[in-house]
């Protein structure tokens, strides 16, 4: 069974960092690109930032909202997702959720979805 499951999520004021974690189990993680998605209070999913698996070269995206602030990174011998995320800003407050895609890029459909992590961003 495919289980994804965020943590590292909190308040934090503007200018703040955060770095969410997401471990995964349930299928061989390294084969998988990866995404992280992002729901804002009212609105509909976002797309931040995606990470290729090995054989997709590990390459890396991000929304131009996020580019330059956030980092994501995976680490395959412990099965984890990251995001880092720096400079964090009032409008980046959201429920982050971790998502498999169904190939080695990103650009493949998601397939799982874990629960998410609420990041409030306010003074």
């Amino acid at each position: 069974e495919v289980q994804l499951v965020e943590s590292g999520g909190g308040l934090v004021q503007p200018g703040g960092s955060l770095r969410l974690s997401c471990a995964a189990s349930g299928f061989t993680f390294s084969t998988y690109a990866m995404s992280w998605v992002r729901q804002a209070p009212g609105k509909g999913l976002e797309w931040v930032s995606g990470i290729n698996s090995d054989s997709g070269g590990s390459s890396t995206s991000y929304a131009d909202s996020v580019k330059g602030r956030f980092t994501i990174s995976r680490d395959n011998a412990k099965n984890t997702l990251y995001l880092q995320m720096n400079s964090l800003k009032f409008e980046d407050t959201a429920v982050y959720y971790c998502a498999k895609t169904a190939g080695i890029y990103v650009y493949f459909a998601v397939n799982y979805w874990g629960k998410g992590a609420l990041v409030t961003v306010s003074s």
